[in-house]
């Protein structure tokens, strides 16, 4: 159950409700665009509908292809009207009955902050917010997102809307991922360029999903590092405000590591090396699954300075992955160390986890020491040839945690398929 909002009228929440729904639907998902405004419905006219049946007419035991109207253009999609504004519709039990049938439900929010989006906006699962690239729809975006937030509904990422670029206020987002584009065009439901975009937006969602998983009993308020072996000999994951050095060969699988701990909460990714857009497309070809982090490229310069930038508007309780390090490790030494204790003291301040990825090359980090010893703890991961040589095990070794001081037994490691031939280790992206 996606709600899809953004508090400013005219920003593209209806054709973008309509479009997602659609693009699941050709690609196999039967899907249903729902309208909650009851005040300016829209999805109807949008959608080439009649306006009736309503949302009013959902009641246990009726089928939803009884209610809602196919849509002219993708068969398997529902289009569901909102009811008279007069008539009082409990969205929670109505989403209950969606969700019972079976069909993946994107709702049209009202505009606006008041009563009308709280109710549909509380009821769903998580939301994405759509804005245009105009200063007003962006501050009404930010009002959509701490709204949200309030109601303890998890803000999925944002669509821009008649973008051709992201917006400066959009890159100051640091935990709404941005999740992708759709360009400006007339028919926006029929146009070709904005049915691939659809459809991209939702080859993300549906490839970077949070898993299903089954919890990690432990003791004690950890936080789960995404990889289930790993938290279950950690007794459940790492404690917040922990720092953790993730050493590996550059022609390693390591970047899956990376990959899979995105998945358990919102992330922020810090590349050193790698554009926004090449990160991106790395999640989205990953082996393994992956969440929705908001990737964003250290760009020369002053990266430790402009690390902790952005770094100092981390969420609480997010996850902070710095790939690789590395950059960070070769300027000044003083300036590093300082840029080390402000990010523990950071993560401590957010009850955050943050994971440096280490590249293991001779002579190339010239302040690892002073990773190794601020951090408190470290991965090291390599790959090992099987007896038969002809696949790769992942080991992953603790040579260093302070928590307990303890020894952790070596990690046999899985990323999708487990039986890679070792040719393939070096194509890690």
């Amino acid at each position: 159950m996606i709600a899809i909002a953004g508090a400013k009228g005219g920003c593209g929440k209806t054709v973008t409700t309509i479009g997602l729904a659609e693009a699941f639907g050709r690609r196999g998902t039967a899907a249903i665009a729902v309208d909650a405004d009851r005040q300016l419905p829209n999805v109807h006219v949008a959608g080439g509908v009649d306006r009736e049946p309503t949302l009013e007419a959902l009641e246990p035991g009726t089928n939803v292809d009884s209610v809602a109207q196919s849509s002219p253009r993708v068969s398997n999609v529902g289009l569901l009207s909102a009811p008279e504004p007069s008539t009082e519709v409990d969205f929670g039990t109505a989403f209950e009955l969606l969700e019972a049938d079976g069909v993946r439900t994107f709702v049209d929010c009202p505009s606006g902050a008041g009563p009308d989006v709280v109710e549909p906006l509380s009821a769903a699962d998580g939301v994405i917010v759509v804005t245009t690239d105009g200063e007003r729809s962006c501050s009404a975006a930010e009002t959509t997102i701490e709204m949200a937030r309030r109601l303890e509904v998890p803000v999925l990422g944002t669509v821009l809307n008649r973008c051709d670029s992201v917006p400066e206020a959009v890159e100051s987002w640091t935990d709404v991922p941005v999740l992708g584009r759709v360009p400006d065009e007339s028919s926006p439901l029929t146009n070709e360029a904005t049915r691939v975009a659809y459809d991209e937006l939702a080859q993300t969602l549906e490839r970077r999903a949070s898993p299903d998983r089954t919890p990690v009993e432990y003791d004690g308020d950890l936080l789960p590092t995404g990889i289930d072996e790993l938290d279950r000999r950690l007794g459940g994951g790492l404690a917040p405000g922990s720092l953790v050095a993730v050493v590996a060969d550059p022609a390693s699988q390591s970047e899956q590591l990376l990959y899979e701990a995105t998945a358990v909460r919102g992330t922020l990714y810090l590349s050193t090396e790698r554009s926004a857009a090449n990160v991106e497309r790395a999640l989205e070809a990953a082996a393994t699954t992956t969440g929705n982090p908001t990737v964003r490229r250290l760009d020369g310069g002053d990266e430790p300075g402009a690390a902790m930038d952005l770094i100092e508007k981390l969420p609480a309780a997010s996850t902070l992955v710095v790939d690789p390090v590395n950059a960070l490790e070769s300027g000044d030494r003083d300036a590093y160390v300082t840029f080390l204790d402000d990010l523990k003291e950071q993560l401590v301040a957010t009850e955050s986890i943050g994971l440096l990825h280490c590249l293991d090359e001779p002579g190339d980090a010239a302040h690892r020491s002073a990773t190794t010893h601020a951090v408190d703890a470290v991965f090291e991961m390599e790959a090992v040839a099987t007896e038969a040589g002809s696949t790769l095990e992942h080991r992953l070794s603790i040579p260093k945690f302070r928590a307990g001081g303890r020894s952790i037994e070596p990690i046999e490691l899985e990323f999708g398929d487990s039986s890679s031939p070792v040719e393939s280790v070096g194509d890690d992206s």
